[in-house]
Formats: structure tokens, sequence, C-alpha cells
């Protein structure tokens, strides 16, 4: 939608200059509805969103409008979201598999089209959204084309692969957990149990500070209607033996024996987060780094489509593992000195409520070694590294900071790249930006060795200095963008515009991960 386009809020039509629908008399009546003022559309925005979580057990799409209004009062160009309604969620799917190592492409898409007829919406009606592939979905060798595919298909989507660490952060804001302990200023943990994997957070005063991923799920063994094998994923295979059994694909199995495993399971599970020095079987289990210390827990938190069994909101049984898990780990943790706390949202936790556009420009004193080369640039996630900046700036902490972030949102290669938002604050002199500089240059090692391009985000007016800083006094000889002026955020993704003449300005479209309460931003849904 360009800047000469509004989208009605009654019908969700597109009305440009060049419409035959559009007004060009600007004299309404005074009782005409205020959407129709022409000052009213230049600072308010609708968008129609779409959000497809394609999980290891559960497919769901997700359809909403977002009202964004500009922020006049800050003089900025900024919008933000004012409301957000869901306007269709479809039924939970089961993600189809054409084997153990693809993803049924016809299927999945007859899914989506399902859902996209059922809401009576089209592909060119969806102004953003998202695809976003998780657990066990996101193994699969066709994911990849999946994700692409299903971005062509929607509309105008962002692709998201979501790793482990990712996925178990994107689970504590959709469960509420950060939300709660943002309200509450207490640190919970949140366990999401998906059809694969086990997602586990660290929430403390609505802040994600630690995440890792178990190979536990409700769908690693699935039964048909005669008790046979017809799914068993290697992890399957393994839990099934650690409890004593030995199967096999088309096996016939007694249905007391999936009772047995799942309390397996619940109890390595459970192992795993609490137990340290961790068992050599279940320190197996993890698919990232375990926690180190998860320090005092005032309380738990269960999401995924296992915690729909914990909560005893599902009473039906699908041929899987998810009942039997969830009542296994419901009477374990219910046994637990940390109290059970009640989930907002439990199987939908990680379905995205889609993308939202907003429009911020960099400031103009920005240092860009190459723009023909790095300009412009679609779909760079932003990764916000958390650190503190004292009188003194220590730059090993800096450079820590950034490594442990790429970390976790499954970054850290060089290869993959991403837009590093940084925070500077207090004042710009030469000892302080030099050692900054020097943080930035620690945590981007290996990207700077290998001459890969540097895409840097500072919200503090301080870009030149710091460009020329690294180029300068850091050798740094890739290619270098380093623009300011800008407030970004983890699950942030940007499309950079090419440089603007004669304001030496780079239009920055943020398409942001939208969840009901943002506890980031004062439990704010924000843009």
């Amino acid at each position: 939608m360009t800047d000469h386009e509004v989208r009605d809020v009654a019908d969700g039509r597109v009305y440009s200059p060049h419409s035959p629908d559009h007004h060009h008399d600007h004299d309404h009546d005074a009782l005409s509805p205020i959407e129709e003022n022409p000052i009213w559309q230049q600072d308010n925005v609708i968008l129609h969103s779409v959000g497809m979580d394609v999980g290891s057990s559960g497919t769901q799409v997700v359809f909403s409008r977002l009202h964004l209004r500009r922020i006049g009062e800050e003089l900025t160009s900024r919008y933000i979201v004012v409301r957000r309604d869901t306007l269709y969620h479809s039924p939970v799917e089961l993600t189809p598999y054409a084997s153990d190592e693809r993803i049924d492409a016809e299927a999945l898409g007859g899914i989506i089209d399902d859902a996209y007829a059922e809401a009576g919406v089209r592909p060119d009606d969806i102004d953003t959204g998202v695809v976003i592939l998780t657990g066990e979905a996101l193994r699969r060798r066709n994911a990849p084309r999946i994700t692409q595919v299903l971005a062509e298909r929607g509309g105008e989507l962002v692709c998201a692969s979501a790793g482990h660490n990712m996925e178990a952060m994107l689970a504590a804001y959709g469960s509420g957990a950060a939300k709660v302990s943002y309200e509450q200023g207490s640190r919970l943990l949140n366990i999401d149990i998906g059809g694969g994997t086990t997602k586990l957070a660290v929430v403390e005063r609505g802040r994600v500070l630690a995440t890792a991923a178990v190979h536990v799920g409700g769908r690693l063994q699935v039964v048909d209607d005669e008790g046979r094998i017809v799914r068993l994923d290697p992890a399957g295979r393994e839990h099934a033996r650690r409890a004593g059994f030995e199967w096999e694909m088309g096996q016939r199995i007694d249905p007391r024996h999936l009772d047995e495993v799942a309390e397996v399971m619940a109890a390595s599970l459970l192992s795993a987060i609490w137990d340290r020095p961790l068992d050599a079987d279940v320190e197996r289990l993890y698919l990232t780094d375990p926690i180190a210390d998860l320090g005092p827990i005032d309380g738990i938190m269960v999401s995924g489509g296992v915690a729909e069994y914990v909560y005893d909101r599902e009473h039906r049984h699908f041929g899987d593992l998810g009942r039997s898990l969830g009542l296994a780990l419901r009477t374990r943790l219910a046994a637990h000195a940390v109290p059970l706390l009640p989930a907002g949202e439990c199987i939908r936790a990680t379905a995205l409520g889609a993308s939202e556009y907003s429009v911020q420009l960099s400031g103009n004193t920005g240092w860009i070694s190459d723009h023909d080369a790095m300009l412009p640039r679609r779909n760079l996630q932003v990764v916000r590294p958390p650190y503190r900046l004292d009188d003194e700036v220590v730059a090993a902490e800096v450079g820590a900071a950034i490594r442990d972030h790429l970390a976790v949102f499954d970054k850290a290669h060089p290869d993959a790249e991403v837009a590093l938002a940084l925070h500077f604050s207090g004042a710009p002199a030469y000892e302080r930006l030099r050692a900054f500089a020097d943080g930035v240059t620690q945590g981007l090692r290996e990207r700077i060795e290998g001459r890969h391009p540097l895409y840097l985000m500072l919200d503090g007016d301080v870009a030149m200095t710091l460009g020329r800083l690294l180029e300068e006094e850091f050798a740094v000889a890739g290619d270098l963008l380093v623009i300011d002026g800008l407030s970004l955020w983890d699950f942030d993704f940007i499309d950079l515009g090419r440089l603007r003449y004669p304001s030496n300005t780079v239009p920055v479209t943020i398409k942001s991960l939208v969840f009901s309460e943002d506890p980031r931003h004062g439990g704010k849904a924000r843009i």
C-alpha cells in the first residue's frame, strides 16, 4: 500500500487517487464518517494481515486487521498499532507429511487455501503477514521451499523459520508468561510442549533471559485406530527404548504402553529441567545447550498442544502421546514445589499474529561504505542484544552480549544476515565510542574476518562516528552500513530502501511480529 492509498475500514478495499471509486471532492458533509476525512487518512492506516504457523504437529492460519496511527504528538513519522482484531482463525489441522523427510506440500497448500476460502480472503487482500516453520517441521528436507511457496501463495509475507531458541522466545510471549512476569515482577519458566520438541524459556520482569529445547513431544509416536504405529520419529523410538520397548513402524502395540512411554518422557523432561548435573541419557535429549542455572523460579506456565491436556482443556485422543504426556506432566507438576500458573494461550501460543508495517527514516549522518551494494535489502531479521552502558563502556561486555544474542536467535553463523540493533546513550566521547566500537568488533569477529556485510542500526545519533571508527581504526574491510535514529526490537523484520537525496536518509520499513500485548513495551502492542 503506497502513501497515496488508504484502506477503507468498512469494506477493506483500497482506493487510490487514480481509482474511479476515489473521491476527489474533499468538501465532505459534516456528518460523514471520520474515516473519509483526508486528515484522518494521513494519520491512520488499516492493514489486513495473515499468519501461517506450520509446526511439528499442527498447522493454523490467523487473519487479523491492524489499525495503525501516526504518533503526531511526538513529531515522528512512526506509526503504532492502536487496535488489532482477529478476523478469522482456522482450526488447528495436523501438519501433513509425505514421508519422514518431507512435508506434503500439496496437502499443506490445501489447508492454506481452505483457510483463505473460509475467511473470504484473497491473497491480493493481504497487506502483510508471516509464514513460520517450527519444531520438527523445520527439519524436513523441503522446509525452505515450503515457506517460499506459502509466502508467494498467500500475498506479501515475511518468511521466518524459527529455530529452537527463537521458538522458545515466541512461545514465552504468546503464552502470556512474559506479560505475567512483567506485571508481577516475577521470574517464570515457560514450558512449551509441541508435537516434536519442548521449548524452555526463563522470563524475568517481561524479558526472556535464557532458552533451550529438549527432544520431547506429543507426536514423536503415532498409532492408527487399530493400534499400529504409523509414525515413529528417531527420538520417539529412543523414548520407547528407554521405557523398555523396541518399536518399529507398522507394529501393533498395546495402548497402555503409550501411557508407560509418556510417563518416562515426562520424568525425563522434568529431569532435564531441574536436575544438575544432568544424567548422560537426559543430556542427550537437549537440542540446544542446557540452561546452566534456572535460578529462583516463582511459577511455571505450560504452552503448546500438550498444554491443552495439562490444563484439562482438551480430552480427545489423536492416536499420539499428547494426552498421556499431558496427564503425566499435570500429575508431576501438581506435586512440584513451584506453582503451576494458568496459561493465556496453549496450542496457539506460537501462532504469530502476522506482521505490521511501519516506516521510519534514518538519521542523515549515517555511514554506508557502498550504498549500491548494500541497498535496497529486504527481510533482514532484527536482533537487539541487551547490555548496560555506564560512564565507562566495557567492550568485552558489549561483545559478549552481541555473540550470546545472535546465538539465541540462531543467527550465530557468519553467513546469517541480520540487522543488529544497538543501543547507545550517554556522552558521545571518543573514549566511550571507541570502546563501543571495540565491543562491536568482538561480537562480530567472524563476520568481520570473513568480510560479510554488516548492518548496524542505532537509536543514538552516532552512526557516522561509529562507522568511521570501525573502518579506519578497527579495519573493517567488508561492506558496512551504520544508520541511526531508529527504534528496533527483537522479532522485527525490516526492509531497507535506497538512499534518499538530498537528505541522505534511508527509509526503513519495519514488519514486527504482533503479540496482543507486548511486555517489552509496557504491555502494549506495538510496531
